[in-house]
């Protein structure tokens, strides 16, 4: 075969083939990680089954099996499955269920919101204070263009962060070192709020929290969720499928509208993403999710809409992960995206301790509403079920506020970052 930059020497060219070897890198990932073998067990205890679906796909791609750059297979799965993903996760948040926790549960998530968008350009300026070079890079792979994918997924999630990547056009390197700043420096994090949780009750005790209102919500998930859960049918999934791809066609459209209207009509736009389709696109299946939450559309959740738009979400994971050259990662030049990440956290973090101990907010709402963000609807009901299992859905619930913010919060991060930088 040619050695000529046109033609890939990857021993899988076929995307039909590639789909089908990240369908069973996906399953394997999926059954060892729920797998009761000691050995799975204490390997998922210190590697996190996400980087698996990431960091295994990659080496696909370093070892040249699969030609990632060649691949169509991300541009398919952001453009049809991320769309779909994102309405189905979106369909389930509850604003009025979200509300009746309280004014100091919502405070607590956007305070965590707040020290994500502001975490971000502080440690950006600090780091490149110390080490100026960081700076150096333009283009696809500036650092600033990096951290916008990780503001999303730590606002919103892996859907968001993908989102970034494409607004602001993260190069595949960048992309490569945050995606692994993220996974290490949230896992830290979320390390500690678990500890954290396992002295709820005397740091409740010291703060002077009133944690009445969450006995009562207790009772409350349990019996919505009696009620609600069903078996989901053949019919479900058909009224998912026509949901998530639906609106996704109609997003298509308005996309295909707007963004050539804004290119045309208002150049200067373009600094804010807004000639961008991909942007309208995002935006576009964001606010039609928003709208349907309002209706009877949303009882798709009982039936199972979210862990159709995780299904869709994980292939995406992995054709991202395509992208991804492990080689990059050894080079100490990157011990510097790492600062960046652990400044960035410690800014949220500190946000949600001093606000916290402000308002006397119990532990637990600190606690979920700073890995909502964070982690998103994977790791949230974990945080949650910590305090006690019946608040896992509570932890949920946040998440979808997060994905349904994530884009618009991320996109505000990134133009501060932009500014930053330059």
């Amino acid at each position: 075969m040619s050695s000529s930059d046109t033609v890939t020497t990857a021993l899988v060219t076929n995307d039909a083939t590639a789909l089908g070897i990240l369908a069973v890198v996906l399953g394997f990932v999926f059954y060892t990680s729920n797998s009761s073998n000691a050995f799975w067990k204490k390997f998922y205890t210190f590697v996190p089954a996400l980087l698996m679906c990431y960091f295994l796909p990659s080496l696909l791609n370093t070892f040249d099996i699969i030609d990632g750059k060649a691949s169509q297979l991300y541009y398919v799965a952001s453009r049809y499955l991320l769309p779909a993903c994102l309405v189905l996760l979106i369909l389930s948040v509850d604003l009025k269920a979200i509300m009746s926790l309280g004014p100091k549960a919502i405070v607590m998530f956007l305070t965590g919101t707040v020290g994500i968008v502001i975490g971000g350009p502080i440690a950006l300026l600090i780091v490149s204070a110390i080490h100026p070079e960081i700076l150096g890079v333009t283009g696809p792979d500036a650092v600033w263009r990096g951290m916008t994918t990780l503001a999303g997924s730590w606002i919103g999630g892996g859907a968001n962060q993908a989102a970034m990547k494409e607004i602001y056009e993260a190069g595949g390197d960048i992309f490569s070192i945050m995606v692994t700043v993220d996974v290490i420096v949230a896992n830290i994090w979320m390390a500690v709020l678990l500890f954290m949780a396992s002295k709820a009750k005397q740091i409740d005790a010291k703060t002077g929290a009133d944690t009445s209102a969450l006995e009562a919500l207790k009772d409350k998930v349990e019996k919505y969720h009696a009620e609600n859960a069903r078996i989901p049918s053949l019919n479900d999934f058909m009224m998912i499928a026509a949901v998530g791809f639906g609106v996704t066609g109609v997003a298509h459209i308005a996309a295909d509208f707007l963004g050539p209207f804004f290119e045309t009509n208002y150049l200067w736009t373009r600094d804010y993403s807004l000639t961008s389709k991909f942007f309208w696109l995002i935006v576009t299946v964001t606010s039609i999710g928003l709208a349907m939450s309002f209706t009877r559309v949303r009882h798709l959740e009982a039936a199972g809409a979210s862990k159709v738009a995780s299904a869709f979400l994980y292939i995406l994971v992995a054709t991202i992960g395509l992208h991804m050259d492990v080689s990059k990662l050894a080079d100490t030049e990157n011990l510097w995206y790492f600062a960046i990440g652990m400044i960035w956290m410690l800014v949220h973090a500190s946000f949600m301790l001093i606000v916290a101990k402000l308002i006397k907010a119990p532990l637990f709402y600190m606690a979920v509403g700073s890995q909502a963000n964070v982690g998103g609807a994977a790791s949230a009901p974990v945080v949650a079920a910590a305090f006690h299992p019946a608040l896992a859905p509570v932890g949920v619930l946040l998440a979808v506020l997060g994905y349904a913010l994530g884009t618009y919060m991320a996109w505000i991060c990134g133009q501060i970052l932009q500014a930053v930088a330059s």
